[in-house]
Formats: C-alpha cells, structure tokens, sequence
C-alpha cells in the first residue's frame, strides 16, 4: 500500500506523525510525507521520506498560501506518485485531494483545542475549491486518529480512534548527563520547543527565572535551538543550553517549564514531569487549561499579570510550589498511566490497512 502523510505548521507536526509513518514504512508499506521546506530537515532527521510541496513563488516570499496552491501542489505530486490513502492533520486540503483521488482519508490530530467552529469555517472555505475539482460534497475522515488522552479531551470532540502518544524529536549524539538525574537535586528543564528561539516570560527575564531555580538549588537545562544557544547562552548563567533530546531528558526532570506545545506536553506527560506552562498562543493556552485541569500542571498567563505581583517571582513561586507539592507528579503520572494503556501507532495501523483493502 502506498500511503501519503501531510503536515504543515511547525517541526512538531512532523514529530507528531512519525510514530504512525514508521509504522506503516516498518510494516512495508510504501509512504511519503508532503511538506513545506522549512520541515525537510525535521523529517529527514527521524528518517522519514520527505517531497517538497511548497511552490518555487512561495520559496521566494510570495504570498501563495492559498488552499488552490496547496491543493494544486499536492495534485502534481500525486500524479507521479498516486497513494491508496491520505493522511493528514488540522489543514483540511488533504482531505480535498483524497476526495478527488477517490482514496480513504484519515485524519491525525491531537485533539485538546475546540475545534467545531473553526472546522466549520475552513470547510466553508474550501467550497470554491470543491467546485473547481468537480467535487458536490467533502466527505467525512474514514478514520479519526485522536492522540490526545481522553481526560484531556474538550467537551464535543469527535468520536474516534485514540492512539498512544509515542515521543519522537530530532536526536543528538547523547551525553551521560542527559539520561542520567543529577544526585540530591531536583532537575529543571526550560524549553519554548522548535517555534521560538527562546521562552518569554512574563517579565521578559529568562534569567530571573533560572537564577530563581538554581538559587533553590535546583539544576537547570535549556532545550533550545542551536541558534539560541548561540546567541544567549552567555547571558543565562549556569545553565546547560543547546539541542537536547526531550524523550531522552525528560525521564530524568522533576519539572519543566514550557510555552503550550502538544508535542512538548505530551512528550512530558509520557515521562510523567508535572509542568508550568506559559501560553504563548491559543492552542497553548488550551493545552495548559487541559493539563492544568487535570492537576498535572499550573498555568501562568503572561498576557495577564497579577497586579502587585512580580511576574517574574510568581513563575519562581510556581515551580518551587511544585516541586515542594507530590500530588502534580501523582496526577501527572496518572494520565501517563492512560496513555500508555491506549491502542500503539500499529495496532492503529490494521485499521488503516483495513481501509483501504475496502
């Protein structure tokens, strides 16, 4: 079976894919991802086969970003490579081009914003585009693969098929110390994931922050960019800074501090760390209020200060608050717990093979 995987947005999309692309690659399936240039990199480093669907006009800062460019894009590839089944995420194009090739759709997404309004309203968008295919209707997935553990989901989220959440991050050659937990200290990771070169707190002071932590005695890691190593590792103190495999640290953290993102959340909840996230976005902020609501994190607003508060000293506070609180790291360990009792990326994978032998 030939399968194509779309994602867009940021390297986490590619991370969030790769556990079920391996899967069907390790089972012999032939597959492909289709993507935009700036995530090339991101998927040949966890080995997956990647084309370069952003157009030449696009590559050179030219507004292309419509959903007839994408489509069109999507449509030329598959005329030289036509797959049995599509595989895509938030965008809703994918589903376009399987309706056109008349193959099964699978959605893949982690389900924790409220999603009905704004599916509603990309549908309404794509109907020019429905037209111009000779298309009367898009259909429904065939299948909806929802990795996001079920006591985190949002009222209204559609019935689906869940999946084990499986970390998968671009890797480095490993050092002792990141698999290893530092001896009669708690361990604190600090990460704004792939999309920003460094977290923004909300006083603007990540130094504040990590002289907070390590003044408590704790150590501090930064996960970051190569590039924002570079450039403000000099200023950060006594920190370790730089690419630091998240599935591979994130066992040996007590707590870790980070912007709102489902691959970072939940790559954390996998290894059971409670969390204080700060949402740099909506659908951070969703991932917080989610996490928050289970009891394995606390949620600090930076667009909304306590008034005569330091916002510096109140995230020093949280994270000394749960570190000192077991019952984050029980609940956090709970929902990890539920993720690891749900169906692995292969046994999801029969299910897709049962489509597309319909």
């Amino acid at each position: 079976m030939k399968i194509l995987f779309t994602v867009g947005g940021s390297q986490a999309a590619v991370f969030g894919v790769a556990p079920l692309a391996a899967a069907a690659r390790n089972a012999g399936h032939e597959i492909l991802l289709a993507a935009d240039e700036p995530l090339m990199r991101a998927a040949q480093s966890v080995g997956l086969p990647a084309v370069c669907i952003t157009p030449e006009r696009m590559r050179h800062g030219q507004d292309a970003t419509t959903a007839a460019v994408r489509i069109d894009a999507l449509l030329d590839l598959t005329r030289q490579w036509s797959p049995d089944l599509v595989v895509g995420g938030l965008s809703h194009v994918p589903r376009v081009l399987a309706a056109r090739l008349k193959v099964p759709y699978v959605r893949h997404i982690w389900h924790i914003a409220p999603m009905a309004r704004r599916d509603r309203t990309a549908v309404a968008e794509l109907q020019p585009q429905l037209e111009r295919l000779g298309l009367t209707e898009l259909p429904a997935p065939d299948l909806f693969i929802d990795l996001c553990p079920p006591s985190l989901r949002p009222p209204g989220t559609p019935a689906g098929r869940a999946m084990r959440w499986v970390p998968r991050v671009s890797q480095r050659r490993i050092e002792p110390w990141m698999y290893t937990r530092p001896e009669g200290r708690h361990r604190v990771l600090i990460t704004a994931g792939t999309r920003n070169l460094m977290l923004e707190t909300p006083g603007s002071s990540l130094r504040r922050l990590v002289d907070g932590l390590t003044g408590a005695g704790a150590e501090v890691l930064i996960a970051a960019l190569p590039e924002a190593a570079e450039r403000y590792g000099a200023d950060l103190g006594d920190v370790r800074i730089g690419w630091i495999p998240l599935d591979v640290v994130a066992p040996t953290c007590d707590l870790a501090v980070h912007h709102g993102g489902a691959t970072t959340a939940m790559t954390l909840v996998n290894a059971g760390v409670p969390q204080l996230i700060l949402p740099d976005n909506g659908y951070g902020k969703a991932v917080a209020e989610a996490v928050s609501g289970f009891g394995a994190a606390v949620t600090v607003d930076r667009h909304r200060p306590q008034e005569g508060q330091d916002p510096d000293e109140v995230i020093v506070a949280a994270c000394r608050e749960i570190l000192a609180d077991p019952r984050y790291a029980e609940r956090t360990r709970a929902l990890a717990a539920e993720t690891a009792a749900l169906p692995t990326p292969d046994q999801v994978l029969r299910e897709i093979e049962a489509l597309a032998a319909r």
